[in-house]
């Protein structure tokens, strides 16, 4: 694997991070400096994308007679799944199923909102 270059390694870290439904559409200067200790700690990127898009699918799945979750406010909100997989790395290949995952759960969601939210327009 070619190493990355920490600006090159925080960018992405902070795009794979806003791009999550539920956080917010701008980094922080707490989340940016989050991302380069996360660089510094020689964490790899998969990983914490991995972490990212786990918990945004915990969130997402989660029983819907639940109260819902504010939203996240932190990059550091992440960090206790970035330390579960750490100790319990996911199977290889694991990250496209994630993707993909996250990617149909967020597309049900939406269109879920635009089923109710037209039927309440009717």
């Amino acid at each position: 694997m070619t190493p990355i270059a920490a600006p090159a390694y925080v960018a992405a870290v902070l795009m794979h991070y806003i791009d999550l439904p539920d956080t917010p559409m701008r980094p922080s200067p707490q989340d940016q400096v989050m991302a380069r200790q996360l660089y510094e700690q020689g964490i790899p990127l998969s990983l914490v994308e991995s972490a990212l898009l786990l918990a945004s699918l915990r969130r997402l799945i989660r029983p819907a007679d639940r109260a819902p979750l504010s939203p996240i406010r932190s990059l550091a909100y992440f960090q206790p799944v970035i330390n579960e997989l750490q100790q319990q790395p996911l199977p290889d290949g694991y990250l496209d199923y994630l993707r993909m995952k996250l990617h149909k759960a967020v597309n049900a969601a939406s269109s879920h909102v635009e089923r109710t939210t037209s039927s309440d327009d009717q």
